[in-house]
């Protein structure tokens, strides 16, 4: 007896834009990112300030949060346009789908870069501990997971679509256990 094969899921709306996350060529998001913008896509690169120091000098930088990604909101007649810009290598699908970025969930990236604290994006699936919500600040009522972690306590977001946690060091005063 043959097994009925499944078509992949696809989030693709003919009308309604949605957020897709697109794999790019290393070190290219910003020049895709504007390469896009002057196509008329919306597309987001979430951006963090780091500083660097070097042996005679100090210098603040500006770094992708995940290396090698950028975020697109797009309808099906678009698909092929982000496909074809140079750098972009391909649509990040999750075992063979194309499956949508919820908009909480940019908007949830755009609040935490926006914090100016140090945050590192992981591959999920990498962490143990108590279920939290963070309770002061302008990050209240974001949930993840904490991580202790050489004394400092450490919260991880989860972004389940995107298969990445945001990881960023917060004082244990504005955590609850949920």
């Amino acid at each position: 007896m043959a097994k009925a094969v499944q078509a992949p899921e696809n989030h693709l709306d003919a009308e309604e834009a949605k957020w897709f996350a697109v794999y790019t060529k290393y070190k290219r998001e910003k020049v895709i990112r504007t390469d896009l913008e002057r196509q008329g896509i919306q597309a987001y690169l979430p951006i963090q300030k780091l500083t660097r120091v070097y042996a005679s000098k100090r210098k603040v930088v500006e770094m992708p949060l995940i290396s090698c990604y950028i975020f697109v909101k797009i309808t099906k007649p678009e698909y092929l346009r982000v496909l074809q810009t140079e750098g972009v290598v391909t649509f990040v699908k999750i075992a063979k789908n194309l499956i949508s970025i919820p908009e909480k969930e940019i908007e949830i990236m755009k609040q935490v870069v926006g914090e100016g604290i140090p945050v590192t994006a992981e591959p999920k699936g990498m962490h143990r501990g108590d279920e939290v919500e963070i309770i002061g600040g302008s990050l209240t009522g974001l949930k993840g997971t904490l991580v202790d972690n050489h004394g400092d306590k450490e919260v991880i977001i989860d972004l389940d679509n995107m298969g990445y946690s945001l990881r960023m060091t917060l004082d244990a005063k504005y955590l609850r256990k949920i």
